[in-house]
């Protein structure tokens, strides 16, 4: 018996070993059962694209050429990001609900929503250029619209601050330019490079200009962003509610006073000082000196708020699919 399984698997092992060199060397005669396989198991596709799109009211111009085709080159690229694109709708379950209501109050359409997705993911990131937060703010632009950048705070990290700002921005971009993918456009590269730009090519139009590589591609990321999350089981994207990040339940309370322990702070609070640097990104530092003895106001959760449990509503223990974000 010992003998025979010793054979079984010398031959097992035989038998793995020629299925790795067909497989390696191709020299198989069942080539069209494999091609076939490989047709039925592994399918990639090619999104299809609507004729008629607008952003933010306003029509993409589907009908020439090069537009199409960049516009294609984005999905495609969002489509098969898989990881990056999945975490960007879970965020947005949680962030668009704080941010759609900021930007109707300031009168600014809902699709820059999409912009903060491209711009960082959701996330308070950094980029190269030291821009930083949901909106990307450099420390001039965000002074500029209103946002208090410290060595103890950054509001560019608050993600209701950065977007009352980048409301502000927008406004003001749209005003200069008179269209809301202009203003986008200028967002991303600076309204003096866009209006030099318009200057030197005599045309007003985004689709119609020629502009660094990034600023080429910038708008079409943002309507590609929209189309897939406006609509993802077209795009193959099967995220049930049950999947998505649900919105924190929080109280709320005055953090004043000089040289204030963020960890005293905290305890003091009934809740840990990663919990409150967790809900109240823009406090940078352990200790508050806050020399001008302002007072903020902080998010802390409410009880047992942590737990997962104890923060879903219904609606986010649905087994639905995600139909639009």
């Amino acid at each position: 018996m010992k003998k025979l399984s010793i054979i079984a698997i010398v031959l097992s092992t035989l038998t793995l070993s020629v299925q790795i060199f067909i497989f390696a060397t191709g020299k198989t005669n069942d080539d069209e059962i494999y091609t076939q396989a490989l047709k039925n198991d592994y399918r990639i596709y090619s999104p299809v694209l609507p004729d008629t799109i607008k952003f933010a009211g306003e029509l993409v111009p589907m009908d020439v050429y090069y537009v199409r085709e960049a516009l294609d080159r984005e999905i495609l690229s969002n489509m098969y990001w898989h990881t990056n694109t999945i975490l960007n709708m879970k965020r947005a379950y949680r962030h668009f609900p704080v941010i759609e209501p900021i930007l109707k109050k300031h009168g600014v359409p809902s699709d820059l929503k999409y912009l903060a997705v491209i711009e960082s993911g959701l996330l308070n990131v950094t980029s190269p250029a030291k821009a930083q937060g949901y909106w990307q703010f450099i420390k001039a632009t965000g002074k500029k619209y209103g946002l208090e950048i410290t060595d103890e705070v950054d509001m560019r990290n608050s993600l209701e601050a950065s977007t009352e700002a980048a409301c502000k921005f927008l406004k003001a971009l749209y005003a200069q330019f008179g269209s809301w993918t202009l203003a986008a456009a200028a967002y991303n590269c600076g309204e003096n490079g866009l209006q030099r730009q318009i200057n030197l090519q005599s045309v007003n139009n985004y689709y119609d200009l020629r502009l660094n590589s990034e600023t080429a591609r910038y708008v079409y990321r943002i309507v590609a962003v929209k189309l897939i999350m406006q609509d993802p089981q077209s795009y193959g994207f099967n995220l049930r509610y049950r999947d998505m990040y649900p919105q924190i339940p929080y109280r709320t309370e005055e953090l004043k006073g000089q040289n204030v322990d963020l960890y005293d702070f905290a305890k003091d609070n009934g809740t840990t000082y990663k919990m409150l640097r967790e809900m109240n990104p823009w406090l940078i530092t352990n200790k508050l000196v806050n020399k001008e003895n302002k007072t903020y106001i902080v998010k802390l959760p409410i009880e047992n708020g942590i737990l997962l449990k104890n923060i879903r509503k219904s609606d986010d223990m649905k087994s639905e699919l995600v139909t639009h974000l």
